[in-house]
């Protein structure tokens, strides 16, 4: 067990459960949606939408986050994140899946304001500063939510 591992482990029973996030790389052109998030863990850092059963999970946050209806969901990868640091330490498993809207003339909505202070599309090539962890080590390997 490294010792990051076992520094969650030990520190709080709840952070050792580990918890799973289903996020979504909505696509729109060669844009992605993004809102700054308002909570506890990664606090005012632009994330995905999402919450946690992949495909229907996916259509279901996105829908409450963002108003946006979305089609057909795609598996991109899956990543392990421990938070150590922060009020508490918590352990997310979080699954990448990308997605399109079902119709381009839908408006995203910030429909839970407490949790977001609102989304906007941003190019993937330009995003916004700072980017939450998990996703901010994903654009820093390289990765690429869009399709080849």
């Amino acid at each position: 067990m490294s010792k990051a591992s076992s520094t969650v482990a030990t520190t709080d029973n709840e952070a050792a459960k580990p918890k799973v996030a289903v996020v979504v790389f909505l696509l729109n052109g060669k844009k992605v949606l993004l809102g700054r998030r308002r909570s506890a863990v990664g606090n005012s850092t632009f994330a995905l939408p999402g919450g946690e059963n992949f495909e229907e999970c996916a259509a279901r946050e996105v829908k409450e986050e963002t108003g946006l209806e979305i089609g057909a969901t795609e598996l991109l990868t899956v990543t392990n994140n421990l938070f150590v640091e922060g009020p508490k330490p918590l352990h997310y498993v979080t699954i990448f899946l990308r997605s399109s809207l079902t119709n381009t003339d839908q408006v995203p909505q910030n429909v839970e304001p407490e949790k977001c202070d609102g989304w906007d599309w941003y190019d993937w090539d330009n995003l916004p500063q700072p980017l939450f962890w998990p996703l901010e080590k994903m654009v820093n390997s390289g990765f690429n939510p869009f399709p080849a």
